[in-house]
């Protein structure tokens, strides 16, 4: 006979010590939350309490789950006898709570004064109703070069569409590649389910933007233009994706009757011909020759015959994007280690995704160095935490929700990491840090890609502290690395699933 389970043991309860233990429960939480104690301590001093009162872990999540009426009475009746909570309630009931909490004290110090400061500058771009982000801020930082060395207005672009074409056409393959992979997956698989739930996403990493500016090149903005599908890409995605679950449907059935892969992937080319056509009449056929035209700051003439996008890159560009790695802030995992995500990618046969993981602190040093060289910084974070478009600013500090709420909110950037409160979800460049009499850094100049009305004509400000929480990425030379960092790119990467915080950023605006 099996021994009986220890729950099955406990003696019964009367429901007048129910109440008992029910508030005791409550005065726990209470003590719990406002001893303001390090997470460890916390949790020793919760068991110690349920000790001394005969309850354990079990009795209170079994006994006690439902809120109850008492609860509720007393939840009530503690908001009412505090006279804040009233006058908070009448400020923000009507109203974004973003809009009326702003900290007044802490944005009238969000001043565009930097120390350190790239230039030339770009003119703001505009992503619009896109996830275009990443493509944005790569080609923001590929176009200083052209700007400088052929002395052009700042407002010159590379057509930020023209990528966003390829990088379509291209995820539409991996995606089906993928599905023929994995064909052999239960269709409830996670990792099918998350590469079914958004198979072309507008999001990207600095990985695939190389591998897409290393097959195709790049083409001035003039050359190919935004339509309205590429700056509002919400119906040209749902077309694409119809069709591709559709397609995913037809490889997992041809595999599982026993048609050979090779034969499926004659069917993919039917099937890629098709996305092809959606892809021209939304955002129009790229060149594969061009002519380029423009005239400089001085309204000097410059004219370029017979050009190819990759030529042009080569040669009109001439950005060393083959020389650049990608630096995280990752503190779940271990520094100083290579790490990839599985089946993150965009071209079948191109370079892999790949991050070396290492200190905030490291990243904000090598960041400072490369501007005060007067180069731009790609980095990715996660946007929006604690972001103000209004003030164009991004600050820990920007809103005081605490003030008005009453609460705290403490989880540390590896917590929300684990536990889905943030990932990277936005892609822009530094171009200037403001930096204090012992170098360290007070504020960073950020060139976003939402426009020109919010900020400083389009670029933001971002705090140090904000900068240490929700900034995960950059992008550097390898040659403005330490070797013993650079180096990690020749190790075997750690591979993070598919699903990680860790993968594509997209923000549409």
């Amino acid at each position: 006979m099996g021994a009986q389970s220890s729950k099955d043991s406990r003696k019964s309860v009367s429901f007048d010590e129910k109440r008992a233990h029910a508030s005791a429960a409550a005065e726990i939480q209470e003590a719990y939350f406002t001893a303001n104690r390090t997470s460890s301590s916390s949790q020793l001093y919760l068991a110690e309490t349920l000790e001394c009162l005969g309850l354990d872990d079990d009795q209170i999540r079994d006994r006690y789950a439902p809120v109850t009426t008492e609860s509720l009475t007393k939840y009530s009746k503690d908001f009412w006898k505090e006279p804040k909570n009233k006058l908070a309630l009448n400020a923000v009931v009507g109203h974004d709570p973003s809009q009326v909490l702003v900290n007044r004290s802490q944005a009238v110090r969000e001043n565009h004064i930097f120390n350190v400061k790239i230039d030339p500058e770009g003119s703001a771009t505009n992503q619009r109703s896109s996830g275009r982000c990443w493509l944005f801020a790569g080609t923001n930082v590929l176009r200083l070069a052209v700007i400088e060395r052929y002395q052009l207005k700042d407002d010159f672009e590379l057509s930020q569409s023209y990528l966003y074409f390829y990088d379509k056409l291209e995820k539409s393959n991996w995606f089906l590649e993928n599905m023929i992979d994995l064909a052999d997956k239960d269709i409830d698989d996670r990792v099918v389910q998350y590469l079914l739930s958004d198979p072309v996403s507008d999001g990207g990493q600095w990985d695939m933007f190389v591998n897409l500016v290393q097959k195709y090149g790049v083409v001035p903005k003039s050359v190919f233009p935004e339509t309205y599908s590429s700056s509002n890409s919400g119906r040209l995605n749902k077309l694409v994706v119809v069709k591709l679950r559709e397609f995913a449907s037809q490889i997992r059935k041809a595999l599982d009757d026993g048609v050979s892969t090779s034969t499926v992937r004659v069917l993919k080319e039917q099937m890629m011909e098709e996305i092809y056509r959606i892809l021209v009449i939304c955002l129009g056929e790229p060149p594969s020759t061009f002519d380029w035209e423009a005239n400089d700051k001085n309204n000097k003439f410059i004219g370029v015959r017979n050009l190819t996008p990759v030529k042009f890159f080569k040669e009109h560009v001439k950005y060393p994007i083959a020389k650049t790695l990608s630096l995280i802030n990752d503190p779940r995992n271990p520094y100083e280690k290579l790490y990839t995500v599985s089946r993150l990618g965009n071209i079948v046969g191109g370079g892999p995704i790949r991050y070396v993981n290492t200190q905030a602190e490291t990243l904000k040093k090598l960041a400072i160095n490369v501007l005060k060289s007067g180069r731009p910084v790609w980095f990715g974070c996660d946007v929006g935490q604690s972001s103000s478009s209004a003030i164009g600013a991004m600050d820990t500090k920007i809103f005081d929700y605490e003030l008005a709420f009453n609460v705290t909110f403490g989880l540390t950037k590896k917590q929300r990491l684990l536990y889905g409160e943030s990932l990277m979800t936005h892609a822009m460049v530094f171009t200037g840090v403001h930096l204090d009499e012992n170098g360290t850094p007070i504020r960073w100049r950020v060139e976003n890609s939402w426009g020109e009305n919010s900020g400083d004509h389009g670029y933001w400000i971002m705090s140090d502290a904000w900068f240490s929480e929700f900034v995960y990425q950059i992008v550097l030379n390898k040659d403005d690395v330490p070797r013993k960092l650079s180096d990690l790119l020749n190790t075997d990467p750690t591979v993070l699933p598919a699903y990680d915080p860790m993968g594509s950023l997209a923000s549409p605006h």
